[in-house]
């Protein structure tokens, strides 16, 4: 098993058409409907990098949606 500690591999910060963020191998092939941000670090500097700047949490489409419920802007 790979240790977390001892990871010293680089991370890239992917977001998909839904605007979902997640972490990735840097280097790796991306999967379908996944593109890359500028974003590249160790997991946990991926990880914290996320948690600051995906602060709504729910699928684009969902607050689209909701957006047009309620006669707001999207």
């Amino acid at each position: 098993m790979y240790e977390e500690a001892a990871d010293e591999r680089t991370y890239v910060v992917v977001v998909n058409d839904e605007e979902q963020h997640s972490v990735w191998l840097a280097g790796r092939p991306l999967p379908a409907g996944w593109s890359p941000t500028e974003f590249t670090g160790s997991r946990p500097e991926c990880l914290a990098h996320i948690d600051e700047v995906w602060t709504d949490i729910r699928p684009l489409s969902l607050r689209r949606w909701l957006a047009d419920q309620s006669g707001g802007t999207r």
